[in-house]
């Protein structure tokens, strides 16, 4: 084998991969490989990389490695010079010693050229050598082993190796490695398999049984043409994505959009072919959310929508294979999707043969939480938290409304369909609502007080909805805090981080005039002496709850400053947080803003240091100064408007009304000496101050507009 640069091609053949997890395991197989080979110098950074995954192989594709890596200098300290010297400047037995461990044992071994350098401040003695680069086999070898333990792989498995003897923990058995440096296989070996040349391909289409890859370049021709794969998942996706809207434009129809399904789906298959498949058009009365979660999460099909996005009875099949009739392909699909529609009917059917009243009491055995109790309980409280905010929100119609959807929110869980399908929760219960007569209102706050359940979801759609939504969220925020169970790190098992997002987004979003404290104290209440929610535990979910709100408002573009200046308030009302936001955005853009905002952080910490608290009252007679006089006077003029603007909610104004006290405000701190060694003159010049810094900071904080 040359030393030339030359295209790499490393594959792992192994019997059917998770389709869940095969990209990600594809991904981080290529690159892993390409860090590692990097890392020994076999290639450089302007390689190019392609990675492959298929149900039954990952591979990558490394552009221009080299067969062995470039010789590196390396300089290697010795000892300091008094330890390795004596005073004539000859070698001590202890350098002797070392030299000999390094270059040979023998006693002859001449000393090499040493360098003499300051190490901090010490000078030491260096040893300067020339590294050979490593091989290709042995990089390869190694960057091999460490890839497969980098691997992310949630559950290995054990099985044996060909001996019968020796077995080895791997995602799946592993059956053929290839590794190819252009035409050249490299001898390298892993799981218990040696690299070749030889692969194979599709387990029914492919032209021949085993695929002799005449080199890297080849890889992906050769799979298709001779294999009859799709390595590549990206490729092999986008086909599947051109055949399903081929397909679906005959029919005049559109699959249902998603991008897991989609991605599971090419997971599962090598050579794609999309087929149409139909059902009985009656069962179509059952709910099509059941229909379509059914022929997803079970039969892995897309359903097919009409233009008002109702479904149809036709849905999209993607195959593994391409026989020449497939009408066998297609029956057998339709008569398994036939049966699981049936038992979607029974389940439907059953279900409404009881009302959701009848399954309330059944809560009580359904365990929630062992420190919260069961969810007879929690459905109590929601109901309590739900009648609270619909009285302050709405009067007592809205108070009964959303306490009745309230107590049956909960009822579906014990229906036979959410027990096959726990996704439609809430979904059901809205269904089931429905067909016992209730109205629209208290059946729509039924679904949609799960909503928002992740991000961009839509938020519940009347106000009966809004109020449970609330109430759901907050009993759980509630509750988790009140017995410690706070998220760390990634670990979130209440989904407490989103249940917060969908409390800032209803309040944000709606306009509800209902102050954080307020919702937080009625939710606290209805627990009783259950879990301890004090002032510390209120003040830690004010945070969490203010954090998550951060985040969620720098993705509508505010930057850090601006947000920090509004939350630093801790704002209680939550429906004029975008208002707030805009002001200080055009506030900031005024050429008054930098000085205002250095000038009130002055004045902030000034006032910080002050001991004791600070008088709100004013003495005019003791204003001696000019320039505080002067401040006095524009703060007296600019002060009713300001007001005005911000009980008008008009948050801009009152900000750009600030804009004259720059020069006053200038002049002040250059002229006027705050902590006097007059006590009466102090206080009163902190009075102005604080006086100042309340007009100023309104809105939001401006001093943490300050650079």
């Amino acid at each position: 084998m040359s030393n030339a640069t030359r295209n790499l091609l490393i594959e792992l053949l192994v019997e059917e991969l998770p389709p869940k997890s095969l990209k990600r395991l594809g991904d981080s197989f290529a690159e892993a490989m390409t860090a590692s080979l990097k890392a020994r110098g076999l290639a450089g950074n302007d390689i190019a990389i392609t990675a492959f995954a298929s149900p039954r192989r990952f591979a990558v594709h490394i552009k221009n490695v080299a067969a062995q890596a470039p010789d590196k200098s390396a300089s290697l300290k010795l000892m300091p010079v008094s330890v390795g010297l004596d005073v004539n400047g000859q070698a001590t037995p202890a350098l002797l010693k070392k030299i000999r461990g390094l270059c040979g044992d023998a006693a002859h071994t001449p000393i090499p050229q040493l360098k003499r350098a300051l190490d901090g401040k010490v000078e030491s003695l260096f040893f300067d050598s020339i590294v050979k680069g490593v091989t290709l086999v042995e990089g390869l070898q190694q960057a091999l082993d460490e890839t497969l333990l980098k691997l992310p792989i949630t559950k290995m498995m054990t099985y044996q190796l060909a001996d019968g003897w020796s077995s080895v923990n791997f995602v799946r058995p592993a059956h053929g490695l290839v590794a190819l440096h252009g035409t050249d296989i490299i001898p390298v070996s892993v799981l218990g398999l040696t690299a070749g040349r030889e692969t194979q391909g599709h387990r029914f289409e492919a032209k021949v049984k085993t695929i002799i890859l005449k080199d890297a370049d080849n890889y992906e021709v050769q799979l298709t043409n001779e294999g009859a794969v799709i390595a590549s998942f990206p490729v092999r996706r986008d086909e599947i994505i051109r055949q399903l809207k081929a397909i679906s434009a005959e029919t005049g129809l559109q699959p249902v959009e998603d991008e897991a399904l989609l991605d599971e789906v090419t997971a599962l298959v090598e050579w794609p072919n999309v087929l149409a498949g139909k059902f009985d058009p009656a069962f179509l009365e059952i709910p099509q959310e059941c229909l379509i979660l059914t022929m997803k999460a079970n039969q892995k099909y897309f359903p097919l929508l009409n233009a008002n996005g109702r479904l149809s009875h036709q849905f999209l099949i993607v195959s593994n294979i391409r026989p020449v009739d497939t009408s066998q392909v297609v029956a057998g699909n339709e008569r398994v999707l036939r049966s699981r529609l049936a038992d979607a009917k029974f389940f439907f059917d059953q279900d409404k043969k009881k009302t959701l009243y009848s399954r309330v009491a059944g809560l009580s055995k359904v365990v929630y939480h062992n420190k919260l109790g069961t969810q007879a309980e929690r459905v109590e409280r929601i109901w309590a938290i739900a009648q609270a905010i619909g009285l302050r929100l709405g009067g007592n119609e809205l108070a009964a409304q959303a306490g009745e959807a309230a107590n049956l929110s909960k009822a579906d869980l014990l229906t036979d369909m959410v027990g096959e399908f726990p996704e439609l929760q809430g979904i059901m219960g809205r269904y089931y609502a429905q067909h016992d007569g209730l109205a629209d209102d208290i059946a729509f706050a039924i679904e949609d007080h799960y909503k928002p359940r992740f991000a961009g979801d839509e938020l519940p759609r009347n106000m009966t909805g809004l109020c449970v939504a609330l109430a759901d969220k907050l009993e759980t925020l509630v509750g988790m805090f009140g017995i410690g169970q706070i998220p760390t790190g990634e670990k979130d098992p209440f989904a407490l981080r989103r249940h917060a997002l969908g409390v800032t987004r209803m309040l944000m979003e709606k306009k509800l005039e209902i102050s954080l404290e307020e919702i937080i104290d009625i939710s606290s209440e209805v627990f009783s002496n259950r879990i301890n929610f004090g002032d510390a535990e209120s003040y830690q979910l004010h945070n969490f709850i203010y954090e998550r709100m951060s985040g969620q408002l720098r993705e509508h573009g505010y930057s850090s400053q601006q947000i920090e200046a509004v939350m630093a308030k801790r704002p209680q009302f939550l429906n004029d947080i975008h208002q707030r936001l805009a002001a200080v955005r055009a506030f900031s853009a005024l050429p008054e803003a930098g000085s205002l905002a250095a000038a009130n952080k002055r004045v902030s910490n000034i006032l910080k240091k002050v001991e004791g608290e600070v008088s709100d009252t004013i003495n005019v007679d003791l204003l001696r100064e000019p320039a505080e006089q002067a401040l006095h006077a524009v703060l007296n003029a600019v002060m009713p408007k300001a007001d005005s603007a911000f009980r008008l909610g008009e948050f801009s104004l009152a900000l750009q009304e600030l804009a004259v006290l720059r020069t006053p405000v200038d002049t002040f701190f250059d002229n006027v000496m705050v902590n006097t060694e007059d006590t009466v003159l102090r206080a009163n010049r902190l009075a102005l101050l604080a006086r100042l810094q309340q007009e100023m900071n309104r809105v939001a904080d401006i001093s943490r507009l300050a650079t």
